[in-house]
């Protein structure tokens, strides 16, 4: 899979790098789409697929943007490569997700990926959210996104035994962008982590505001001032803002001289994971299935 960096990467703000060079989802958003909205730490009534009528392949209708989000098919990834140069004009084509990687992601794990429509042209996609299933060790938390999925056991990146979903691409196109579509799409994410039992989400995520204080303190230090609320990092707030945590800074995550290749950790963990079974848990409402 490409490198990549997640967070609404490109979501906000199209002068910022994407989320597969950041992106999170994560994610790079300006943080400005709804500031006094306190934390969240759980999905949104929304999000739950029984709330909407169940037409054709509609998984959720996002409440800001009125999107329909749906599950990534093989007939929709040319499209969604166009879309990832569209977003991203001056990334390196390397770093972004083409129509060979998402055809493989389609077939691995198409439940982990939604796929934002303006109405029924299933060929105009406008929003994506990408990840896969994996370990991660918390204890040894540096990694970088070249090397991260090496060891997995598909060629996609994902582990279907694996308890944590790495988010690996968030893009909303140009012209869609400052609608609430970040959001959405953390919140169809943290969902799709209780429908299928999975401890939380894990990414890397850009600290653009880094960029400024880069030569007075530590990527540890401005991670640190920024989740005390210190600081403002368009990025970072906006992540924390939904209800991810962000324990430390990832070193050489990603190709980001502005920032000297520094991201940093975010987690959301999600409240109702059963360690003791793999896979969807009987009472899960399958909202996100």
């Amino acid at each position: 899979m490409p490198a990549g960096l997640d967070g609404p990467s490109g979501v906000e703000n199209a002068a910022t790098p994407p989320a597969h060079i950041m992106p999170t989802g994560l994610a790079r958003s300006s943080g400005v789409e709804n500031a006094a909205t306190p934390p969240i730490s759980s999905p949104p009534a929304w999000t739950d697929r029984a709330r909407w009528k169940k037409v054709t392949d509609v998984v959720a209708v996002g409440p800001a943007s009125g999107l329909q989000y749906v599950r990534i098919t093989t007939s929709m990834c040319k499209a969604l490569e166009r879309l990832e140069l569209e977003a991203f004009p001056t990334a390196d084509p390397a770093d972004l997700y083409n129509e060979a990687e998402l055809l493989i992601l389609a077939g691995d794990f198409p439940e982990g990926s939604v796929i934002g429509f303006d109405g029924d042209n299933r060929d105009d996609p406008v929003a994506v959210g990408l990840g896969v299933r994996t370990h991660f060790d918390f204890e040894n938390p540096q990694h970088n996104l070249k090397t991260f999925f090496d060891d997995a056991p598909t060629e996609s990146g994902d582990d279907p035994e694996a308890p944590w979903y790495y988010g690996t691409d968030i893009v909303v196109r140009p012209d869609y962008r400052r609608r609430g579509i970040g959001r959405e799409l953390y919140d169809l994410r943290k969902q799709m982590c209780v429908d299928l039992n999975l401890a939380g989400i894990v990414a890397g995520g850009v600290i653009p505001g880094f960029a400024e204080h880069k030569h007075n303190m530590t990527a540890d230090e401005y991670v640190a001032r920024v989740v005390a609320g210190e600081l403002y990092d368009r990025t970072l707030t906006f992540q924390l803002e939904n209800g991810f945590d962000a324990p430390c800074a990832l070193a050489d995550y990603i190709k980001d001289p502005e920032v000297d290749d520094f991201a940093s950790l975010i987690v959301w963990h999600n409240e109702q994971y059963n360690p003791d079974v793999i896979g969807p848990v009987p009472e899960a409402n399958g909202a996100m299935t």
